[in-house]
């Protein structure tokens, strides 16, 4: 028993991302995605801001949304997905809660997240 535990970490430690940048909660971000469409491959960005974070380890996953042609959107991304070339953070959001769930249900500048300042 203890073998196959130590096999699968083993799997596991080699298919973590060894750099990702430091990003939280309310975050602009911009993930690269890795997208295959019959032979070629191409990579597609998606900017959205940080509205949820969850899992640890190799499975741990970011919710991104934004709003598009007037229609929300939101993606669950894998972290350590080997489909993720980069991620990239556009601007530090400030905010309190460590769930954003109520940026669904609000509209225009109201979805917005203040920016952090820097001193």
């Amino acid at each position: 028993m203890e073998t196959k535990k130590s096999v699968i970490e083993e799997l596991r430690q080699e298919n973590l991302k060894p750099s990702l940048p430091e990003f939280g909660i309310g975050d602009t971000i911009q993930v690269d995605v890795r997208i295959i469409e019959g032979g070629k491959e191409r990579i597609q960005a998606f900017t959205g801001t940080v509205i949820a974070r969850n899992g640890g380890g190799i499975s741990e996953s970011v919710t991104l949304r934004r709003v598009s042609h007037g229609q929300g959107v939101e993606r669950v991304i894998p972290l350590h997905s080997p489909r993720i070339a980069s991620f990239k953070r556009i601007r530090q959001g400030s905010v309190r809660r460590a769930k954003l769930y109520y940026l669904r249900d609000q509209v225009g500048n109201a979805a917005t997240v203040k920016e952090k300042r820097q001193r």
